[in-house]
């Protein structure tokens, strides 16, 4: 049992202990044809200089943000930390901590959660925030859940333009419920009012769309909150959290359930996680809220203190009455996002949010007026566009360029829509310069800067 620090003596007193003769009577119901009858087919063992200079040589195979000007998105973005986030959040108070079931011993982790609530609701105008799902896609999908649960409605409506993992996370947890679930096509990159108009019914639990959407276009949330409303369907949207600084509130589009991945505040992209599902909603929706709520209350000398408020998950109360069995509330990740949320304030996100529109309809122009490649929708767009490169030359040696590590050029969208597949979507943050900008350009053209 290599690894495991137990010598023969240790293991023989277990045994003994349970009332077991061998390793092999412990591991008899293990049926014969799935039981491994020989060693395991491992390398020779390194020594601890050896060990360290192969891993090394692993992780330089990766190119991250922090090695190549990215232009990647569909997601996870490279945007501006402040330096305060990092400092705080490596505290160890902090970083240790876990769940604040003690509320006598949690006050620090109990109130950065309770003011990371309190940020998200004045972000998105919603009545409540629970204290975080794991990202994005599985926070839309509790949301289509609560949905189910609050209408007693098995359908839910999508939208071609909703990111195509967000909506095969979906299918995945509704794979062994009673449900029937509608995906409403496009028209130029938006979702096609008319086809979500005859898809949503009365016996639509929710409509679940995206703003600004997969492919970086504003949708008319307007109308299709009035599509949802109009037959009693919970309205849920996902927003991008960085375009809250310029665009309007969900609450003032009549969502009734606001989703996101929190990513961009203030999480650095890494090789695609962790991140941090945002999940806030209407006051009426805060009895099938998953997760937990941390409230604020006063102790018995009249302090102010904070404890949970709601755990209706099924480790607190009667499994057959649990909202979710989502397990935990990213905590660190939510410090993350609540102190990149205080030291950016109000001005300071709307001003990344203008340099991110303003520099991506910059890339956007430079790439299509220069390049071999044209725009492939004419909706006006946020922070990422997709580009079509006729081309299959031009297009090969764009993907290829990001394996030389100086320009990650963007994401090809052949592996999720078919008719995209000569596709790029683009994302350009705050981050990029004009001189990045010219370096993408090169890529197009084919040439060294």
């Amino acid at each position: 049992m290599p690894y495991i620090p137990n010598t023969p003596s240790d293991q023989q007193a277990m045994l003994d202990a349970i009332g077991v003769a061998s390793m092999d009577e412990l591991f008899a119901m293990i049926p014969e044809d799935l039981q491994l009858k020989r060693p395991l087919d491992l390398p020779h063992a390194m020594s601890e200089l050896e060990l360290q200079q192969h891993m090394a040589s692993l992780a330089d195979l990766n190119v991250g943000s922090g090695q190549a000007v990215s232009f990647l998105g569909a997601g996870c973005y490279d945007h501006f930390i402040p330096s305060v986030v990092d400092f705080v959040a490596s505290r160890s108070e902090f970083y240790t901590a876990y769940t604040p079931y003690q509320a006598e011993a949690s006050q620090g982790t109990l109130q950065a959660i309770f003011e990371y609530q309190t940020l998200i609701c004045r972000l998105t105008g919603m009545d409540v925030s629970n204290a975080g799902m794991y990202d994005g896609a599985t926070a839309a999908t509790e949301a289509c859940l609560m949905a189910i649960a609050a209408t007693r409605r098995t359908k839910i409506v999508t939208v071609e333009s909703l990111h195509p993992e967000y909506r095969t996370t979906l299918e995945t947890y509704l794979m062994d419920m009673p449900h029937d679930t509608v995906c409403a096509q496009l028209s130029g990159g938006t979702a096609d009012l008319s086809a979500v108009e005859e898809a949503v019914d009365d016996q639509t639990a929710c409509l679940l769309v995206q703003h600004p959407n997969f492919f970086g276009c504003l949708e008319d949330v307007v109308k299709l909150g009035e599509i949802a409303h109009a037959k009693g369907a919970v309205f849920v949207v996902v927003v991008d959290p960085i375009s809250l600084g310029l665009l309007k509130r969900p609450d003032d589009y009549g969502a009734d359930i606001v989703v996101a991945e929190g990513q961009s505040m203030g999480i650095p992209s890494g090789l695609g996680g962790p991140g941090l599902g945002v999940m806030a909603c209407r006051q009426k929706f805060l009895r099938r809220m998953p997760g937990r709520l941390v409230g604020q209350t006063k102790d018995r000398r009249e302090n102010r203190c904070f404890t949970l408020t709601l755990q209706t998950r099924e480790q607190h109360i009667r499994r057959e009455r649990a909202t979710s069995n989502i397990c935990t509330n990213q905590g660190l990740m939510a410090l993350r996002a609540v102190v990149y949320l205080a030291a950016m304030g109000p001005e300071g996100l709307k001003e990344t949010a203008e340099l991110c529109v303003r520099k991506s309809h910059y890339a956007m122009d430079a790439l299509c007026d220069h390049t071999p490649c044209e725009r492939a929708f004419d909706a006006p767009f946020f922070k990422e566009f997709v580009v079509r490169v006729p081309d299959a030359d031009v297009f090969e040696n764009v993907r290829d360029a990001a394996s030389d590590g100086a320009v990650l050029p963007g994401v090809p969208l052949g592996r999720w829509y078919a008719d995209l597949s000569d596709c790029l979507l683009i994302a350009v943050t705050e981050k990029r310069t004009a001189d990045e900008i010219a370096l993408l350009q090169a890529v197009f053209l084919g040439r060294d800067e």
